[in-house]
């Protein structure tokens, strides 16, 4: 049994999408067992993250996927503050060789979202974990019209929802929603074949 967790934070409840997308994606890979873990601003105190039960789960996982919105152009606030408070794992090098993956959202077709993946992936890379990429081409290369991989992004998943103050709930394009389910399950088998 490998384990997957999938820890974010989500403003407006797209990342959220995306994440239980990913989720629903790892699930389908038969003896993976996956754990959503949401940065809420309750665990941060002083500016500083703290969540000792939820770092354990991520040092007993065998993958992490990282998901944040890109907010002007980079992480969210409170997902660096977690990344921050991540630097206790590093020292150790807790999670060298654990599988790695990674997400984002924003409202804008663009919006610098390979710069929060890239930021994601360093991350990952400063840890020494092993990064999988989306290996997904864009669907409309091939005359699908599922939009997966609409927007062009490689290095992980790209989610984009237009931006809509008086929505009272958060919505994903089917196609990225699509995308972050094919992600998963990439990554539970990635994790599947590292830890063989």
């Amino acid at each position: 049994m490998s384990t997957v967790a999938i820890i974010y934070f989500s403003g407006s409840g797209h990342t959220h999408l995306m994440a239980q997308a990913v989720a629903e994606g790892a699930s389908k890979v038969s003896g993976t067992k996956v754990e959503l873990l949401r940065i809420v601003g309750e665990q941060i105190v002083n500016g500083r993250w703290k969540d000792d039960a939820m770092i354990e789960k991520l040092n007993q996982a065998d993958a992490i996927a990282f998901g944040t919105p890109t907010y002007m152009g980079g992480a969210a606030a409170q997902f660096k503050a977690f990344v921050d408070a991540a630097s206790s794992v590093w020292f150790k090098h807790g999670w060298k060789d654990k599988i790695a993956g990674g997400f984002t959202h924003s409202s804008s077709p663009s919006g610098d979202k390979q710069g929060t993946l890239l930021y994601l992936a360093t991350n990952a890379a400063q840890h020494g974990m092993i990064w999988v990429n989306l290996g997904d081409l864009q669907s409309f290369l091939f005359g699908k019209d599922d939009g997966v991989n609409r927007l062009g992004g490689f290095l992980g998943v790209m989610g984009q929802s237009p931006l809509d103050m008086s929505a009272k709930e958060a919505t994903i394009d089917p196609g990225d929603r699509l995308t972050a389910e094919r992600f998963g399950q990439r990554l539970a088998e990635a994790t599947q074949r590292w830890n063989k």
